[in-house]
């Protein structure tokens, strides 16, 4: 058992925050700096990472500095739970010897909780915040194996000086870091990190040609777009010791492989259990609650779901009372248009539906907030996300449960058809079951077949065929049994196409100040589907089977059988082909920028956009490989106006 941190004297900590504030479960900004020398740690530094992510907590601030001065913390605050201001962060424990920032819901607190009252531990809040403060005295890092939810968090060993960091088992959460100059910051968001005068912002050329060819290839490393800026990867923890951050892996998914049921009924009966256990945790809420619902399978379960959980007999234990509300992204004419079907699942589900229908001037009010506030590079121009997410604000529903990592978990990307995002992610997923060889090979052919088809714009595309970088999960030994499906999965899942979707979705939502959380990634659910034979994942020509057999009587038939794919994506032909978007992209593209200038062919993909903006002419296909270029031209635009 971990020893609490032995007696010393009580330092007089310093705090700020709005009086009568809401306390949360925990989402929420953090960022925080650690110095060498009291000279080095600026109350100006904290003031502005707290700015930087105000949006991810619009409900209020808290600033806590050591009496030293040579450690800082920032916390923004969304409340979701416990309406008292006895959750206030910064949080330190009763005897002021450790103290946290925390991102995240820990689901499962209520019984941590208890089961930490059989240990003598006294709670004066209801917030989780204090329950982890609580699990790290008595069980330190190994608290991470019990927690069930997502996190990215910080905790202060007041009496050596040393800070502990972790990040949820898949990545949830983001956790980004700098050191330089005798000084350590981190921040929920690379943007945030960047309003330091003190941060290296040179960008790293590997990686930038790297997003332009494959922006699914980077989130899952410690990598970013600057070399001065590193990611805590996903199911991995550090500390933080005399200004040397060790790095440790604390998650390994094929360490927890479960077995499973001899037959197929049973497994799944037992998938069912799992998922709707997986819901009801989810819906602990004292705000209200909903659902982006897209029509699709992975949507129109969690709606349905949800529904028969609030059903249910079960002793209730703060399930949101206000849960029925589903808010829906309309297409109208558009080839990924769901519309008729997500109605059909509200209806089913008993929810009351909000519409947001979308046309071809929806990017232009918008478009600068929207890339500024996605922070990175990706296929496409993300506003129907970030518009529903500003629409659950405005309804004040504070939680939404949403279908992420359904796809990657149980085969979404295996046949054809299907809309935007669900061909790219399909390719990736191509991509990453090749070896490291295979796909440096691939790599350079694949260059060479775009510059001839005119969508490659990377200079010197014969000698950067860019590698992608290490991430763990990469080296991970597989089970022998494994057939190739369950293989392609897990590299999905871990490695390329789910971190960079949570990324997008982490940024989109707490733009606005919503929570997002995915009941496919309870890591109950993750395990369990990981350990089930392929069989159980595509059956009969279709994906998910064992997901849509546990779903039977739930849920429309016609949605749970159904084979369309479409994906939560905007119509980026139809938008690029808008003649609207034109003066945009022109402006865009006829600004120089020195550092884009060097890695692209920028007068080439100047005339390949406006040749394809004037005669209308942008498909999926190139839409996709060329909105990397538009995008990283503005990310290095507003690197600079930072």
């Amino acid at each position: 058992m971990h020893q609490p941190i032995g007696p010393g004297t009580r330092p007089a900590f310093r705090a700020s925050a709005a009086p009568n504030l809401q306390t949360e479960l925990g989402m929420c900004g953090i960022a925080g700096i650690i110095a060498n020398d009291p000279s080095l740690l600026q109350r100006s530094d904290l003031a502005r990472l707290a700015a930087a992510i105000a949006h991810r907590g619009p409900d209020g601030e808290g600033i806590w500095v050591n009496p030293e001065e040579t450690a800082g913390f920032v916390h923004r605050r969304l409340a979701i739970i416990d309406t008292s201001d006895r959750g206030h962060q910064p949080m330190h424990s009763p005897d002021r010897q450790s103290s946290i920032v925390y991102n995240g819901e820990v689901y499962n607190f209520l019984e941590l909780r208890a089961e930490l009252e059989t240990l003598g531990s006294q709670f004066l809040s209801d917030s989780d915040t204090e329950v982890i403060l609580e699990a790290w005295r008595h069980w330190g890092p190994e608290m991470l194996k019990r927690f069930n939810g997502m996190w990215a968090l910080a905790i202060r060993d007041n009496r050596s000086g040393d800070v502990f960091f972790a990040r949820d088992r898949f990545g949830i959460k983001p956790l980004l870091y700098t050191q330089a100059g005798g000084r350590f910051a981190f921040a929920s968001e690379m943007r945030a990190l960047l309003t330091m005068p003190w941060v290296d912002r040179e960008v790293n050329a590997s990686v930038a040609t790297r997003l332009l060819f494959d922006p699914f290839s980077i989130e899952g490393s410690e990598f970013t777009l600057y070399k001065g800026i590193r990611r805590l990867p996903a199911g991995h923890c550090a500390w933080l010791r005399r200004n040397r951050l060790e790095t440790h892996r604390w998650w390994n998914t094929t360490d927890h492989l479960v077995a499973v049921p001899h037959t197929q009924a049973e497994r799944v009966e037992r998938f069912r259990e799992l998922f709707l256990d997986a819901v009801r945790v989810r819906m602990r809420s004292d705000v209200p609650v909903g659902t982006c619902l897209s029509g699709g399978f992975d949507s129109s379960a969690i709606a349905c779901t949800m529904a028969h959980v609030a059903q249910g007999t079960h002793p209730h234990r703060r399930e949101a009372e206000d849960w029925r509300h589903a808010f829906i992204a309309s297409f109208p004419g558009q080839s990924n248009d769901e519309t008729p079907e997500a109605l059909e699942a509200a209806q089913y589900a008993g929810v009351a539906p909000h519409v947001l229908r979308f046309d071809q001037q929806d990017p232009l009010g918008s478009i600068d907030s929207i890339m500024g506030d996605l922070d990175d590079v990706y296929i496409s121009l993300t506003t129907a996300p970030w518009q529903i997410y500003r629409e659950l604000r405005a309804a004040r529903t504070l939680v939404s449960l949403d279908g992420h990592g359904a796809d990657e978990l149980m085969g979404a990307y295996l046949q054809d058809g299907g809309g935007f995002g669900f061909a790219l992610r399909n390719q990736a997923a191509r991509w990453t079951q090749r070896s490291p060889l295979a796909q440096r090979t691939l790599d350079t052919a694949k260059l060479a077949m775009l510059s001839n088809r005119g969508l490659n714009f990377l200079k010197h595309h014969r000698v950067i065929a860019p590698r992608a970088p290490h991430i763990a999960a990469d080296a991970d030994r597989l089970p022998h049994h494994w057939g190739a499906l369950n293989k392609r999965l897990y590299r999905m899942f871990h490695s390329t196409v789910l971190p960079t979707i949570l990324r997008n979705f982490d940024r989109l939502s707490m733009a606005h100040g919503i929570e997002v959380r995915m009941p496919f990634m309870d890591w109950r659910v993750v395990t369990y589907v990981m350990s089930l034979p392929d069989a159980d994942k595509l059956c009969d020509g279709r994906n998910k089977w064992v997901a849509r057999q546990a779903m039977a009587g739930l849920m429309p038939e016609r949605i749970r059988m159904g084979k369309r794919k479409v994906g939560f994506n905007s119509p980026m032909p139809e938008w690029l082909n808008a003649q609207g978007m034109e003066p945009w992209l022109s402006d865009l593209l006829n600004k120089p920028n020195e550092i884009f200038d060097e890695l692209v062919d920028a007068e080439g993909l100047r005339k390949r956009v406006q040749a394809l903006t004037s005669t209308g002419q942008w498909g999926w296909d190139n839409s996709a490989r060329l909105w990397p270029y538009i995008n990283l031209k503005w990310v290095l635009d507003a690197s600079f106006r930072t």
